[in-house]
């Protein structure tokens, strides 16, 4: 009797632990559904482990094609910061995605347009959304590597065959039958198969274990997508027939799966199940020889992997789209915290400006309340440029910002279909940069070389691309003398302002204003000094800048009042009569 209730003791032990587990787990899972519906669009902070952050680029690498920013010019704008800015991804398929968007502008409506209807699908129906989110957050991550970097490695293991372990396992049946025969030496070819197939089974094992979360994250994949599919999306018909046939090339690879798959295979959990299986593992190494099935159907089927890496990745990022803009909606505010009636509630949909066959009719760019999507309180700005435009303004005034402002617009108007501004009207561009240059140690190129050569891939690319190219250069070859500086900065930028190019240049040299005037713009930031400090109201004005602080600057620095006297004496009489003298000799 005591024993009965032992028994039932336990087992209502047990009983109570599964059902607090599944009321836990209910609980976890309405409470992440209800953040998905709440919490859409407010800022979050995600960690981004560095070597994974590091491979970001895996899926974009696999997917080169022309249009896409270089390293320069993605470096130069800081958008790695503007892809977290707007990541609200759930998957490593989705933020790779994400981020190859960010860097491949398109060049025609039609993608744009598609993209439009899916975003807003999502926007308008936040039940399909939270229904989608909630089926990729179970795909989840691949760890410190891509999915990609899993699949490309899939070549180390050469060509695999399961024929030794299928005649292995059909050894088996004739020492059967000579149990019936000669029963000692049937026992003895038994045993003696099984000692072989246990020895040899873990070299085998240890080659393809490393491989194993690779083809763990495809039966994810596969899985996730199987309930996509039931989620009505009227706009995404192509993707989900897409997504239909992949699935269906891959179905090889789920069938048994679990010998490879199973969470408790190889693991020492003390389950019993889990023991004996692991034993018929090692015996008929059924696990090697469903290994070897996957990966020859995985081999023969990479693309269609890709195909649904694309489908989920697309939906995840025209989700994160239209959070970035529901997140964006604070930037409408004026100074008193009011909305403007005029406001498109901080972002708008940019309009391109095609002719015939997309063709540019005139290149010029149109943007009105434009500001940069990372600064909390920016001061919104807008411009009309025909021609290139030459910033010229003090230290510190916003003339960079400004330039990142315009070119980071630009590429989310031609990637994401949404801009940081009320209005955004340009033809289609190639984008390049030429901004925040280093010298190279690696390669021992100073600081000069490496700015020539980037500001000559952007005249390599305006005389060889079939787009027009939006070019942004702050400082122009601020690595040389300032003659020679002049001098060639002059021809660069008169290159620049051809009629397939619209340049956007900041620079300290305020001759360049002057010899430049009938091929730019001339456009300004300036800054009051008053009371001992700086201040900057960061509004772009028309023509050239007439002050400069450089000097007032070490003044408030509290450098001698000698140093600052001399050097106002100084450019000034520089400003007079173009020529530079001692301090001395001018005495």
């Amino acid at each position: 009797m005591e024993y009965v209730v032992f028994v039932l003791a336990l087992a209502a032990f047990v009983l109570v632990i599964f059902i607090l587990e599944a009321v836990r787990a209910r609980k976890q899972k309405k409470e992440f559904i209800r953040s998905l519906y709440e919490d859409y669009g407010k800022l979050i902070e995600k960690n981004y482990p560095l070597e994974r952050f590091e491979r970001m680029d895996s899926f974009f690498k696999r997917h080169k094609q022309e249009g896409q920013l270089d390293n320069i010019t993605w470096n130069d704008l800081g958008m790695d910061e503007v892809f977290k800015r707007m990541n609200y991804t759930l998957s490593a398929s989705g933020e790779e995605y994400l981020y190859y968007t960010l860097r491949t502008l398109k060049q025609d409506s039609g993608e744009l347009e598609h993209l439009e209807e899916v975003i807003r699908f999502f926007g308008e129906h936040p039940d399909e959304r939270v229904q989608l989110q909630f089926a990729v957050s179970k795909l989840g991550y691949t760890g410190k590597y891509s999915l990609y970097d899993y699949l490309d490695n899939l070549d180390l293991l050469g060509t695999r065959s399961s024929r030794k372990n299928i005649l292995c396992d059909l050894l088996f049946l004739p020492l059967i039958g000579l149990l019936w025969v000669q029963f000692s030496v049937g026992i003895l070819g038994i045993v003696l198969l099984i000692i072989y197939n246990i020895l040899t089974y873990f070299k085998e094992k240890n080659e393809i274990d490393p491989y194993i979360t690779s083809f763990s994250y495809i039966m994810r994949l596969m899985h996730v997508c199987g309930e996509l599919e039931k989620i009505s999306i009227p706009v995404c018909h192509d993707e989900w027939d897409r997504m239909r046939r992949a699935r269906k090339h891959l179905q090889g690879m789920r069938q048994n799966s679990y010998w490879v798959m199973s969470p408790q295979r190889g693991n020492s959990s003390g389950d019993i199940l889990a023991v004996l299986f692991d034993y018929i593992r090692m015996v008929f190494h059924v696990d090697l020889i469903k290994f070897n099935s996957m990966l020859s159907v995985l081999r023969e089927r990479m693309e269609d992997v890709d195909s649904l890496i694309q489908v989920v990745g697309a939906m995840e990022t025209a989700i994160s789209i239209w959070a970035f803009r529901t997140s964006l909606q604070a930037s409408a505010l004026s100074e008193d915290n009011v909305v403007r009636e005029d406001a498109i509630v901080g972002w708008c949909v940019p309009e391109f400006i095609t002719g015939e066959k997309g063709q540019t009719e005139n290149l010029s760019l149109k943007i009105l309340d434009g500001y940069h999507p990372l600064l909390e309180n920016p001061v919104k700005s807008g411009i009309f440029a025909e021609k290139g435009v030459l910033l010229t303004g003090s230290n510190a005034s916003g003339k960079s910002t400004f330039l990142k402002t315009i070119a980071i617009n630009a590429i989310l108007a031609q990637t994401i279909h949404t801009c940081a501004a009320g209005k955004y009207r340009a033809p289609f561009f190639h984008v390049y940069s030429s901004m925040a240059l280093r010298d190279d140690i690696t390669s021992g190129e100073s600081y000069y070389i490496v700015e020539i050569k980037a500001l000559k891939r952007i005249l390599d690319a305006a005389s060889t691309g079939t787009s027009p190219v939006l070019c942004f250069v702050d400082e122009v070859l601020r690595g040389t003398n300032t003659i020679e500086r002049i001098a060639a900065s002059t021809q660069i930028l008169k290159t620049l302002s051809h009629s397939n190019i619209l340049c956007f240049a900041a620079t300290h040299d305020i001759e360049l204003t002057e010899i430049l005037q009938d091929d730019f713009e001339n456009y300004h930031f300036e800054e009051d000094v008053r009371d001992g400090d700086v201040f900057f109201n960061y509004k772009l004005q028309p023509g050239k800048a007439t002050t400069r602080n450089a000097i007032k600057l070490l003044a408030l620095m509290g450098y001698q009042q000698e140093i600052i006297e001399k050097a106002t004496s100084q450019a000034e009489h520089f400003a007079a009569t173009g020529v530079w003298v001692n301090h001395q000799e001018e005495q």
